[in-house]
């Protein structure tokens, strides 16, 4: 398929779809696959290279404490600055090439050098990138927009449970790992430099798609508060209540991720099985990021936000009852809907606090913040586990930080009513 660099595709489609199709693809493999499916791979660590649980999510962790914020701060910085479709394929490359060499590790220095790089790619072509891009190309439809996009990652999410288990199991882990590695390389280079455009300005658009796209937006109050730059936005309570109730709420969604399947074997479940309800909770995510998409065109973004948030925090007391078919589906519908409306909420409630002029920036340092909650939460679990021998004090951790999450971003709004008047 040839797409005209035009707004318009040859069939009148407005372009910013296919910048749509673009990120969707992007969060599928960078997201979906490396962040739902790589835990896939965790019980093969522990039995094959003899880690312990604490050390398959310490890998992920040392690299956004070493290497996220820098680079996050690089690339909000480069994307503000020469648009996000460069960073974009930096990114493709640093996460396609570590999933290849994983295939030959035998060290614990090995994974962890690899899992930073990882990182680093993650960062780039991951999130913060693609959240800049739906920003750039809709502004009335922006919660539409952003809910499709992310379907990618929820449909990765889905499919990478199984996927990750069969490759596992048919080809071996290192094999497995070398062709995800490879699928990731192969797919998304051709979609950054084919389809992927920064931004309607520069790409050749005659800009009447983009305009009446843009118009019932101009004059609603995120265009008043899109001037606002970093140094404003990181001075203000709201910048940092967003900050904080993601990175509780996110570390509680990685502390679940990260340690679901490992769990559910130690409840007695076959890795099939626990797969299996992984692959529920990340499909009932797909509607979290559809309907709430739509809804955040209409409703109020911060308490959307803020119910969701709560719901992540309160069903994971359901996991005190593993052995309850009923309430083990439950929680993975209950928690799996609240996770897909988070992620993509959080880049929506920051534009309309902050507008998009500096966009880029601000999430970097957002998702910077969320993500070492997303790495350490996996990891403090991982401790009480190899301590205790057992989950039940995790969970229980991982319950109040997103309740404690949803009570930061229940703050924004009466915060935002203060800056702004």
């Amino acid at each position: 398929m040839v797409i005209n660099k035009t707004n318009k595709a040859s069939n009148g489609i407005y372009y910013g779809w296919w910048i749509v199709l673009a990120a969707f693809l992007n969060l599928f493999f960078v997201v979906g696959i490396l962040f739902y499916g790589f835990p896939v791979f965790y019980p093969y660590f522990v039995e094959s290279l003899g880690f312990t649980r604490a050390q398959v999510t310490q890998g992920f962790l040392l690299g956004f404490l070493f290497a996220g914020l820098p680079f996050g701060v690089l690339a909000g910085t480069l994307i503000d600055r020469i648009g996000a479709r460069v960073v974009i394929l930096a990114g493709v490359g640093l996460v396609g090439l570590p999933l290849l060499l994983m295939g030959d590790m035998s060290r614990f220095w090995q994974f962890e050098i690899l899992c930073i790089v990882e990182v680093i790619g993650y960062v780039l072509a991951g999130p913060i990138a693609n959240q800049v891009l739906i920003a750039q190309w809709f502004h009335r439809r922006r919660g539409r927009a952003m809910g499709y996009a992310y379907l990618g990652l929820g449909t990765g999410g889905v499919v990478a449970p199984m996927l990750v288990n069969f490759l596992a199991r048919s080809l071996g882990w290192r094999h497995g790992l070398e062709l995800l590695g490879t699928i990731i390389l192969v797919v998304l280079f051709p979609i950054g430099v084919w389809v992927t455009r920064s931004s309607p300005e520069g790409s050749g658009v005659d800009f009447e798609a983009f305009r009446e796209e843009a118009l019932s937006f101009e004059n609603s109050s995120a265009t008043i508060a899109s001037s606002a730059g970093v140094l404003q936005a990181v001075g203000s309570a709201a910048f940092w209540l967003i900050v904080a109730g993601s990175t509780l709420a996110i570390g509680a969604i990685g502390a679940v991720i990260q340690h679901f399947i490992l769990f559910l074997k130690d409840a007695g479940y076959s890795a099939t099985a626990a797969s299996q309800y992984l692959t529920i909770l990340l499909t009932a995510s797909l509607g979290g990021r559809v309907i709430v998409g739509y809804l955040a065109d209409r409703l109020e973004k911060s308490h959307l936000m803020t119910f969701f948030y709560f719901l992540i925090g309160a069903s994971v007391f359901l996991l005190a009852y593993p052995h309850s078919p009923l309430v083990l589906c439950a929680f993975a519908v209950t928690f799996g809907f609240s996770m897909g409306a988070d992620y993509m909420l959080i880049p929506l409630v920051t534009a309309e606090c902050f507008g998009i002029s500096s966009l880029g920036k601000l999430l970097a340092l957002i998702i910077m913040g969320y993500s070492i909650g997303q790495w350490a939460a996996p990891w403090v679990v991982g401790k009480i586990f190899d301590i205790r021998h057992s989950y039940e004090l995790g969970w229980k951790i991982v319950a109040i930080l997103g309740v404690a999450g949803a009570a930061a971003i229940y703050a924004v709004p009466s915060s935002l009513r203060i800056r702004r008047d």
